[in-house]
């Protein structure tokens, strides 16, 4: 999205969602609903546009000798 400064993305893939939607009413000076309507445009942007972002952080979430259970 056009106009936002790049500590939306960073709070994005910090699962900073709150800071995040903060910046954005800031920036654009929208309600919390347009607000939040512009955050989930923008994580849907980042996911289609950045997929290794996010699985490189799924990854860092991990200790390095988790064994996923039978189950999973």
């Amino acid at each position: 999205m056009d106009g936002l400064p790049a500590s939306v993305d960073h709070d994005i893939l910090a699962h900073r969602s709150i800071a995040a939607i903060a910046t954005i009413r800031e920036t654009l000076g929208c309600t919390v609903h347009q607000a939040v309507d512009a955050y989930a445009r923008r994580y849907e942007d980042l996911r289609r546009d950045r997929p290794d972002d996010f699985r490189q952080e799924l990854r860092g979430d991990r200790p390095d000798d988790f064994r996923p259970s039978p189950d999973e």
